[in-house]
Formats: C-alpha cells, structure tokens, sequence
C-alpha cells in the first residue's frame, strides 16, 4: 500500500471512533443542560455557539492526534516490521 492509503486508512478508523464519541457525547450533553435547566438562573442552558464550538475544536484535535501516528505508519517499511516480528 502507498503512504496515502495508509494514512487515510488510520486517519479514517479514528475518526469514526471520533464521530461516535462526538455523537453520545452531544446526545448526553443535551440531557444534561435540559436537567440542570432549572438549577441556572439567568444562564441559558442551550448555548448554541458552545454546542457547535466545542465538538469543531475536539475534533480538529481528534484529526491532529490521529494524524500524526498515522503518517509516522505510513513510513515504517512493512518488510523491516514483519522480520521485526
């Protein structure tokens, strides 16, 4: 396999385990700012632009850190890694 389809290989596989985390992690969110809507006085529970700020930010960072092991796999020749086995 070429360097790219390595890195997109690795880069992809993270990112689902992203997307999924992102998607229970909203889901438990909103349940959580609807039950503690009546402890905040003044504050609105449903901020859409920290909805929306927070998961861009993490998973700008998911793809950096998965990015970075994912192209140092990239350059391991795999016949030296299989006689390292």
């Amino acid at each position: 396999a070429d360097d790219g389809s390595v890195i997109r290989l690795l880069l992809g596989s993270g990112m689902k385990l992203v997307a999924v985390g992102g998607a229970l992690g909203l889901g438990l969110a909103f349940v959580v700012a609807r039950s503690l809507q009546s402890l905040l006085i003044g504050i609105d529970s449903f901020d859409t632009m920290t909805f929306l700020a927070v998961p861009i930010v993490l998973g700008g960072v998911a793809v950096i850190a998965a990015y970075i092991p994912a192209r140092r796999a990239s350059g391991v020749n795999p016949i030296t890694a299989l006689k390292a086995e």
